[in-house]
């Protein structure tokens, strides 16, 4: 079994074919889509593959270490992850056409009207124990 993790991005992927943003959908229809996920999270929990998810909301904050003082703490820029990443699941399976079957499959999440949003989903393998680095 290995771990990936599947990022559900706010922006920075390719266009969805329903590409309309969250926040221009009716509480149906977020409700709906938050049903699908949660369905298909406890679906994956029955065949062992699900190990977590998580909706992020569209605050934070940058930390660091200051030294001896107290965390220097700013609020952005977020170019990155805060205004990209809406998300994730980390699912544990046993090949990498299992992780692309499974995020294909979570990319038909109903959005706007109903209709699948066919999201690109980011899949990321966890790194192994063991790294080989070649140079």
């Amino acid at each position: 079994m290995a771990k990936y993790l599947l990022l559900k991005h706010y922006r920075g992927a390719p266009a969805a074919v329903n590409d309309v943003p969250m926040d221009q959908w009716t509480p149906e229809e977020v409700d709906a889509h938050c049903q699908y996920m949660n369905d298909f999270a406890a679906r994956l929990e029955q065949s062992g593959e699900f190990v977590d998810s998580q909706a992020l909301a569209p605050t934070g904050a940058w930390v660091r270490s200051d030294g001896d003082g107290r965390p220097a703490v700013t609020d952005g820029p977020f170019a990155e992850t805060k205004d990209l990443i809406a998300g994730w699941m980390v699912i544990d399976v046993d090949s990498q056409e299992r992780a692309y079957e499974l995020a294909g499959e979570l990319s038909g999440a109903p959005g706007a009207g109903g209709e699948p949003i066919h999201e690109w989903l980011e899949v990321r393998p966890f790194l192994g124990a063991h790294l080989n680095v070649t140079e």
